[in-house]
């Protein structure tokens, strides 16, 4: 615990607030209604996680509506997930992305020259879901559906910054420790050993010309999916829509906000399910570290003048492996001192793979430096103006046929 403060603003959990803030957010939210989107797949049904964030969302009367944007195959995944909400006693609307009312209009939208049907997975399905969420709130936060160490104080920490009009917020971005307290283990391994010195090899090489490289590195847990912002701000950003999502997020609240809006906040100890390394880069961790690697590579591109080339990548392969190998051995430190397991040889495995995969991408970017980002809602209401309401109608014909 410390009370540092950075280039960011950081609202530290001193662990006395009693429920001070929990109180004040529920008058807050009726002049600044807030909704909360919780992205998921319909395999995230049978986690006990999700029975868990449901409970403990029944104790948030400062959220005004869940917005559950779903990703099922089936209707009956689909239906399964809607009786399972029905305990759900906060007004919330379950929208199936995938589902054939919200494929219909998205395939509409290709009329007026707006084609989002190439992209897949969660950025795609939070996109839609800020659409819907926008339509009756002030501020939005964004949780996954797999946290393991849920609590109502995740949603509250990071809404009461933006929805306390003495602060002035317009976007707060959790950070937590990710360890599991039973198990003595510790996790974040693509933060850890890929994003924290694959950012330092960056800044490197391309100096002080990218302010929005220096933003990103400001944050604590730059990978955390746990984040709220208002709905205007929304609006504006462009969405990546593969693992890249909240690397390129902030890329666009830099480009759309200042640092003195921004802020990041505590959320304590976190645990979540954790996936396998993969086979390749369509898979697990690999497939995580791919779309990261092409995000930076895509960043470093639009806002420095640095010349990307297979040297600069081969550079960047050089010095992220000495930045990760000087990184494990201060993990290691910190494990002994907390009486933590860490194997030292994993750990260097992990570098290993993640290092061929930054080769690999690196030169395929070079080849093919395709942007990866979804368009704004900015834009999209321009084309198709009343695009949010036709999406929520969608989804709440989807919730008329269940029984």
């Amino acid at each position: 615990m410390d009370f540092y403060q950075e280039k960011i603003t950081t609202i530290h959990d001193f662990s006395t607030d009693d429920g001070a803030v929990v109180s004040h957010l529920i008058e807050l939210s009726k002049t600044r209604p807030a909704a909360l989107i919780i992205p998921m797949l319909y395999k995230e049904i049978k986690s006990p996680c999700l029975a868990k964030i449901r409970e403990e969302l029944n104790k948030c009367e400062f959220i005004n509506e869940v917005v559950i944007s779903l990703a099922a195959d089936s209707r009956e995944e689909y239906e399964h997930v809607v009786r399972f909400f029905r305990e759900l006693k906060l007004d919330h609307i379950v929208v199936w992305c995938n589902g054939p009312n919200v494929t219909r209009i998205v395939e509409e939208m290709k009329e007026k020259d707006l084609d989002i049907t190439q992209f897949k997975g969660k950025g795609k399905d939070v996109w839609i879901a800020i659409g819907v969420a926008s339509l009756n709130s002030y501020a939005i936060a964004l949780h996954d559906a797999d946290i393991i160490t849920y609590s109502r104080d995740f949603p509250a920490k990071l809404l009461y910054p933006i929805l306390n009009p003495k602060l002035n917020f317009l976007f707060n971005k959790g950070f937590y420790a990710r360890i599991n307290k039973e198990k003595k283990t510790m996790h974040g391994r693509v933060f850890r050993l890929f994003v924290r010195p694959f950012m330092a090899a960056l800044q490197r090489d391309v100096k002080y010309e990218s302010y929005v490289l220096d933003y990103i590195s400001a944050f604590r847990y730059t990978l955390a999916g746990e984040f709220a912002l208002t709905s205007d701000i929304a609006l504006h950003l462009r969405f990546p829509s593969d693992w890249g999502l909240e690397i390129g997020l902030l890329a666009e609240v830099y480009r759309n906000s200042s640092l003195k809006r921004t802020c990041q906040t505590d959320l304590g100890f976190y645990d979540h399910k954790h996936k396998d390394t993969g086979e390749n880069i369509t898979e697990g961790l690999c497939k995580m570290v791919n779309d990261i690697v092409l995000t930076f590579l895509r960043i470093a591109n639009e806002t420095t003048s640095v010349h990307i080339s297979q040297s600069f990548i081969q550079g960047l392969y050089v010095k992220y492996i000495r930045f990760a190998q000087d990184l494990i051995r201060q993990h290691h430190a910190d494990a002994i001192c907390n009486n933590l397991k860490y194997d030292r040889h994993v750990e260097e495995r992990y570098v290993e793979v993640f290092s061929k995969i930054l080769l690999k991408t690196g030169n395929s970017y070079l080849e093919t430096p395709l942007s990866i980002q979804m368009p704004d809602w900015k834009r999209a209401l321009s084309a198709v103006p009343d695009l949010r309401e036709l999406l929520r109608d969608a989804a709440l014909q989807d919730l008329e046929t269940v029984k």
